[in-house]
């Protein structure tokens, strides 16, 4: 790169997982100026799937899942501002105003707000006792101390999406009383299929956590700091610790007060590069295009994250031709089960199922006609590998081949 950025400052708004990736990036790619990173967060930049699962069960703290080591940020120049936030965006003068009362000018902006958890209306939900999001890793340290005081471990996860069945598996491994309440018919009703559903809903079951679905909660009572959760059906659930997983918003409001284009979150284009030129939005946050699905999306994944970060740092340091074009990949771990996905299943109108021989090993796939859109692979990555190969090829498939178990699980079999 040119000596062109020397001088100049690039502000980060979000030390996440796009944020600090995206700082690192940059100056990889070239950037010689100033990156300053601020996020309202004290805690040094950490990775967030862990929060549901190793790091709610252990007391080690986010120094052993950290983002980045912390020398790296002196290594490369990389400032870090935590416990800061952003206020506003001023697009004339090219600056922000920090929660200190601080004014910083920028020459380019990248915004990585992510989500926040959404908490549903239900009358009683802001006097409940031992009452958390999962977000954070504070919400993480907070369940867990309001556990470990918890003298009969009675939890009730409200939501069964992968961040509330997450949770409730780590809890019982911990030895908790646990109770899901899902409102639609099934569990994971609007990411997968329903045998992936009946699959985690027998995994729980047999592992002793109720799962109870078609359970709309409107009410939560506190009477001596014990919660009784009230469902529309007259259903009551008492509970010691109240676990809310029923999805997220979007952090917009800063970027929309600024101008920007707002669409289902922060709308950017191929290079990640709002409608102001010298403002890129990263992450959770943004809707962007997919070309291979031909259509707008907004991921909540690492994978999006860290690639679409890595693709504005490239267009930011002046690399022509660059297009964020990947397929988005998800994953979640519970109990001793590791569910891989691949694609997206959103528009399927086919299902295979192909059950390996080894107990809880098996993968869906999801078509469009002869199209493979997605596959969910459990406790086995072969499948995950290849139809990662398969969805970006294009491949056709013959489906009754993928069915049969008796046809070895390779590439050329399945074609």
């Amino acid at each position: 790169m040119s000596t062109t950025t020397k001088g100049q400052v690039c502000v980060v708004i979000g030390a996440s997982h796009a944020g600090v990736n995206f700082a690192f990036n940059l100056r990889r790619e070239g950037w010689e100026g100033e990156i300053i990173v601020y996020d309202i967060d004290k805690e040094f930049p950490y990775h967030r799937p862990p929060l549901s699962k190793a790091y709610l069960t252990s007391e080690e703290g986010t120094e052993h899942s950290l983002l980045f080591p912390k020398e790296n940020y002196q290594t490369d120049n990389v400032s870090l501002k935590l416990g800061i936030a952003v206020n506003n965006i001023n697009r004339e003068n090219k600056s922000v105003t920090l929660s200190d009362g601080l004014v910083q000018s920028y020459d380019k902006l990248v915004i990585a707000t992510g989500a926040r958890p959404f908490m549903p209306p239900i009358n009683g939900i802001d006097t409940a006792n031992n009452l958390f999001p999962m977000r954070t890793a504070e919400d993480s340290v907070n369940i867990r101390k309001a556990f470990n005081a918890s003298e009969k471990k009675r939890v009730v996860v409200i939501g069964g999406g992968y961040i509330g069945l997450e949770t409730a598996a780590s809890l019982k491994k911990l030895g908790a009383q646990v109770v899901v309440l899902e409102r639609e018919e099934r569990v994971l009703a609007r990411v997968t299929a329903p045998v992936m559903s009946e699959f985690f809903t027998e995994l729980h079951q047999s592992n002793n956590v109720e799962i109870s679905t078609n359970k709309n909660v409107v009410s939560i009572e506190t009477n001596d700091g014990v919660n009784t959760i009230v469902c529309d059906d007259n259903s009551k659930y008492e509970a010691d610790v109240i676990v809310v997983g029923v999805g997220i918003r979007v952090n917009t409001e800063l970027a929309e007060k600024a101008g920007l284009t707002i669409e289902n979150g922060i709308k950017v284009n191929e290079t990640a590069k709002t409608n102001d030129d010298d403002i890129y939005a990263v992450g959770d946050c943004t809707y962007h295009y997919n070309p291979h699905y031909k259509t707008n999306l907004r991921l909540e994944s690492v994978q999006n994250a860290v690639d679409q970060a890595k693709t504005a740092a490239k267009a930011i340091c002046g690399q022509e031709d660059i297009i964020y074009d990947s397929i988005p990949w998800f994953w979640s771990d519970q109990f001793n089960v590791k569910l891989q996905m691949v694609g997206l299943s959103n528009g399927y109108n086919q299902i295979v199922t192909r059950k390996e021989d080894t107990k809880n090993s098996f993968s869906t796939w999801y078509f469009k006609d002869d199209e493979l859109l997605a596959v969910d692979a459990v406790n086995f990555p072969k499948a995950y590998m290849l139809g990662t190969k398969f969805i970006k090829s294009g491949q056709k498939l013959d489906k009754a081949k993928l069915e049969d178990i008796s046809i070895p699980f390779k590439p050329n079999n399945f074609i």
